[in-house]
């Protein structure tokens, strides 16, 4: 993936007073966000795919052949990420309650992980153990920061529940989180089933941003 150092930032303000002010400054940061550029030009679904690749880059997570589970998919830029670092002889499952355009390379089903069938779905798409799972799920925001990161955290434990269910020896968990002081726990939990437990913040991740990512590698069943 090509760099943008060296190149001029974009400086665009949104004037039109018909949105409202949350909305203008969400745009303009889209606007003026170098990694959402980037992802348009490189045919990325989204500025998401930069933040598993620069992880992946680091801790080597996607292999040739492996079998990745991609939880709260939509629009795909993590599943484009796992299923290219994957290749044609490894498979991609992702879900999620939203529509995602087809990828090469990616089985997707339209499913609420939520939902008590949907571990057992997810199954039967791996045809097998996992080698990843991955979880950039998110819950719709109230605006209310302690609520937003409980319910956010409620879906990290379930993803690390079906992780522990599916992974094979060795297999890696990869999940968004959000600072609010209950990752904690979480962390101790899965230091019982993983070689190493740690927080990663890639540099796409904006700076701004409470925003972390829980990464468990070295699966012991």
């Amino acid at each position: 993936m090509s760099s943008d150092r060296g190149e001029r930032r974009l400086k665009v303000r949104v004037k039109d007073k018909r949105k409202s002010v949350s909305s203008r400054t969400w745009l303009e940061r889209q606007l003026n966000d170098p990694y959402v550029a980037r992802a348009k030009r490189e045919g990325l679904r989204s500025r998401a795919a930069f933040k598993l690749a620069e992880i992946d880059d680091k801790h080597h997570l996607l292999k040739a052949g492996g079998r990745v589970v991609d939880l709260g998919a939509a629009p795909g830029g993590w599943s484009q990420v796992a299923a290219k670092r994957a290749g044609q002889n490894g498979r991609v499952v992702a879900i999620d309650i939203l529509d995602m355009d087809a990828i090469p390379g990616v089985e997707f089903a339209k499913i609420d992980f939520l939902e008590a069938d949907a571990p057992e779905r997810l199954k039967a798409m791996l045809g097998g153990p996992a080698d990843v799972v991955l979880s950039d799920m998110a819950a719709n925001a109230t605006g209310h920061r302690q609520t937003d990161h409980l319910k956010i955290m409620a879906l990290v434990e379930a993803a690390a529940e079906f992780a522990g269910e599916v992974l094979k020896p060795g297999g890696a968990f990869l999940a968004k989180v959000i600072q609010g002081g209950t990752e904690g726990s979480l962390l101790a939990a899965l230091k019982k089933n993983f070689a190493t437990v740690k927080h990663v913040k890639p540099a796409a991740s904006r700076s701004d941003s409470a925003e972390l990512y829980v990464l468990a590698t070295g699966f012991r069943p």
